[in-house]
């Protein structure tokens, strides 16, 4: 296929067919700990991701060459003779994807909709995860439902995550109106999943994140890696003074004059609250953010931004 990503109905809905080829464009970067000292989840951040767990496998005698960090000091104190405790690392890593594809992600000015970046960074992360042999499942959710897929080893288990993506696309129109704690609630439901030992990976605008969602946070986080990934539209950013629009965003419709200052500045303003409360949330629960842009190629961005070198696109652009 081609490097850029095409979708159906020119970026304004996905295909599970399109998300299904993204398996292929999942070469040079990985979400295991050891990264690219380009990547964003190396170096000495505290938000780096941990990696897989471990478990215990037995208590034996000390043998030379033996890490004096296993000893159990308990059990060489009671037997007067040293023993060490040996872990095993656990075969895998569950990757839970939370998936947004509420009215909010239903808006773009170029290539595509957030809501189709969004599924093709959740695509992405899902054929990542499987080729490094971890079980991959997740939890879609929209104005008014939320569906489940329980983590599993198998390329069936990734196409039934992306045809439930591909279905809430498609049910996302212009004019729908989003529940209110709709986001919250996924993430809640995320808490009572990711007990432990899981990549939790959220793919979303973050638009309704608040205080509330700090304490599902907290308990994720607690024993969890999480990877934010923030997916915007540059028009959210820099409104330009182009005159009279017409914009639709979820349940909200309006015609504004974009060459009004104080309307263009009031624009920028909400999406920089909306920018430093998920900075504010990444890090008082240190976890790290990937950004996304819905009007660039999104398997280009996820490899750069996790340290993969890339050849020049066409057009000459890194």
């Amino acid at each position: 296929m081609s490097e850029e990503t095409l979708n159906s109905d020119d970026g304004v809905y996905c295909d599970v067919r399109d998300l299904a080829r993204l398996k292929h464009r999942t070469q040079g970067f990985s979400l295991l700990p050891r990264q690219p000292i380009t990547s964003i989840l190396s170096g000495p951040h505290a938000s780096r991701l941990r990696g897989r767990g471990l478990n215990f496998e037995e208590l034996r005698r000390y043998l030379p060459g033996d890490d004096i960090r296993t000893i159990d000091w308990h059990v060489t104190a009671r037997t007067r003779r040293p023993h060490v405790r040996v872990y095993t690392e656990e075969r895998d890593r569950p990757l839970l994807l939370i998936v947004d594809q509420r009215p909010s992600m239903f808006f773009g000015s170029r290539r595509a909709m957030k809501s189709v970046a969004a599924a093709e960074g959740a695509a992405l992360a899902a054929w990542r995860s499987l080729r490094s042999g971890d079980r991959v499942g997740g939890i879609v959710f929209n104005g008014t439902e939320r569906e489940e897929i329980a983590p599993h080893r198998s390329n069936a288990r990734v196409m039934r995550l992306l045809s439930a993506v591909a279905r809430q696309n498609r049910q996302l129109r212009a004019g729908q109106v989003s529940r209110d704690g709709a986001f919250d609630e996924a993430i809640e439901r995320a808490a009572q999943v990711a007990t432990h030992d899981h990549l939790v990976c959220v793919v979303s605008d973050f638009a309704g994140a608040g205080p509330a969602t700090l304490e599902p946070m907290t308990r994720i986080t607690a024993h969890n890696d999480v990877l934010l990934v923030f997916v915007y539209d540059p028009l959210e950013a820099d409104l330009p003074p182009a005159g009279r629009l017409r914009m639709a965003q979820g349940g909200d419709r309006l015609e504004v004059d974009a060459s009004e200052d104080r309307l263009r500045e009031r624009f920028r303003q909400d999406f920089q609250g909306r920018v430093a409360r998920l900075q504010e949330l990444s890090r008082r629960r240190q976890v790290p953010v990937l950004t996304v842009s819905a009007a660039e190629d999104v398997p280009r961005q996820v490899a750069r931004a996790l340290g993969a070198r890339l050849r020049p696109a066409q057009g000459g652009a890194p």
